[in-house]
């Protein structure tokens, strides 16, 4: 029998020093977690540590004022013994003075710390996209906050693909559409009310939205079946429709971001009234024809010998001579050769501002060729056909992809990096496809190539 409650007290007590062992490592890492949680919100960047002290320096004083209050009380009512007991307790005299002061501050701070980041938790939850933390969210918008100025100029699905990429580096970023466009919903509703055309710059929107989810789906969806809104996309007539309201086009751009929330800023390269005329040499003659729209350029068969803006004169959007003095990078590219770079580059001012920019400009050649536009082009014969129409020296970087594995379609095929650009020291090369569309660039890996090549040239940002 002693035996036995020998070994029932010792089983017993090592049942309760496990029980106790366990529950102290289960405090432990709470206390971690805790600990770890503060920890993040004082990585540097963010930006709020010198609010949490100031936050910290004003409850201190609001503490010694309470604390004076206090000692007054005590002082001059020594004689009250319930008093007395009551604030012994309470300030815990019973205890060395520098383990009060321990006690008293970690709770102190513990307190102010998880009651703002229960505040800001309260506030913030309703703009937090699901699944995305707060501490990462508030990290990622600091880091885009502080990324390089960029500038892309271009137009159609290329520009929009390079936008989705880029928004990821940096806010800080601007896209510069053409507004020659005169085919489809856009020529339709260009012709019926007057405005510039809607549609290039109503997928840059779509492109640059922190959310690209219901109602990105809603501003690129075009209808069907009703004769009258047949090939009409809804943000085409949201964009036109709020044109009309507040009287400006650029107004209802700038609207329509806000309605995306949008990452970034969409401007044309002018808000004059522009057609782009094209001279093309027909197949197995000498002879050239002038083309006028930019619809109408891709569907004549032959060559295209040049093109211009009629009027030729129309001046730059300002703001967009603005963006391109301060810009870090410009990007040209990727679109379409002659109907989206070059009516952006043919706006005198626009050009001379990219020539002024002390920005790196890098120029994103196309990965397959155009039906209509750039049969049979190389990189060389885009770089060549630019320089024909822009000058030279535009350029500080050309950059390919040298990634030729996929299948196109029949009418189109891969713009080879060939002898005579390699040769050019400006060229850089790389895998640019996406691997389930080997005709287009994929975001990722261009925007990863283009802040390496920045990064190379100046350093990271401080």
């Amino acid at each position: 029998m002693p035996d036995y409650t020998v070994r029932l007290f010792f089983g017993t007590f090592a049942r309760l020093t496990q029980v106790c062992i366990t529950a102290m490592i289960l405090l432990m890492k709470k206390l971690l977690s805790i600990f770890h949680s503060i920890a993040r919100w004082l990585r540097p960047g963010l930006r709020i540590k010198r609010w949490f002290a100031l936050v910290l320096f004003g409850i201190t004083l609001l503490g010694l004022g309470f604390a004076v209050i206090l000692i007054d009380l005590y002082r001059t009512d020594s004689t009250n013994e319930t008093l007395l007991t009551i604030l012994y307790y309470l300030s815990l005299r019973f205890l060395p003075r520098l383990l009060r002061a321990i006690i008293f501050g970690g709770i102190g701070i513990w307190l102010v710390v998880y009651g703002i980041l229960q505040l800001n938790r309260s506030l913030l939850n309703p703009f937090i996209r699901p699944g995305h933390d707060l501490v990462d969210t508030l990290t990622d918008f600091q880091r885009r906050k502080r990324g390089p100025r960029i500038v892309a100029i271009g137009g159609g699905h290329g520009l929009a693909t390079l936008l989705r990429g880029l928004k990821t580096e940096t806010s800080n970023l601007t896209a510069v559409v053409t507004v020659a466009d005169d085919g489809g919903s856009s020529g339709r509703l260009r012709e019926s009310f007057g405005i510039l055309p809607p549609g290039d710059i109503r997928n840059c929107l779509a492109a640059l939205s922190n959310d690209e989810d219901r109602l990105t789906q809603l501003f690129q969806y075009r209808f069907s079946g009703a004769k009258e809104l047949e090939g009409h996309s809804f943000g085409n007539l949201f964009i036109t429709a709020l044109a009309d309201i507040t009287g400006s086009f650029e107004t209802a751009v700038v609207e329509s971001g806000r309605v995306l929330s949008v990452n970034g800023q969409v401007l044309p390269s002018t808000l004059n009234d522009v057609k782009l005329v094209a001279s093309m040499q027909l197949p197995f003659s000498s002879n050239e024809v002038r083309i006028e729209g930019e619809s109408k350029i891709p569907t004549i068969s032959g060559r295209v010998r040049r093109v211009w803006l009629e009027p030729d004169d129309a001046p730059a959007f300002p703001p967009v001579i603005k963006e391109l003095l301060s810009a870090d990078i410009i990007v040209v590219g990727p679109g379409s050769l002659y109907t989206s770079i070059l009516p952006n580059l043919l706006v005198h001012d626009l050009l001379a501002s990219i020539h002024a920019s002390r920005a790196i400009k890098i120029y994103v050649c196309n990965i397959a060729t155009q039906s209509g536009e750039t049969d049979s082009f190389t990189c060389y014969d885009h770089i060549r056909a630019l320089q024909d129409h822009v000058g030279e020296d535009l350029f500080d970087v050309i950059l390919c992809n040298d990634n030729y594995s996929g299948t196109l379609s029949s009418d189109s095929r891969f713009v080879i990096a060939d002898e005579k650009i390699l040769e050019d020291p400006r060229t850089y090369t790389a895998n640019l496809t996406e691997e389930s569309h080997p005709w287009r660039h994929d975001s990722r890996k261009l925007t990863q190539i283009i802040m390496d090549i920045f990064y190379e040239r100046t350093g990271p940002l401080s």
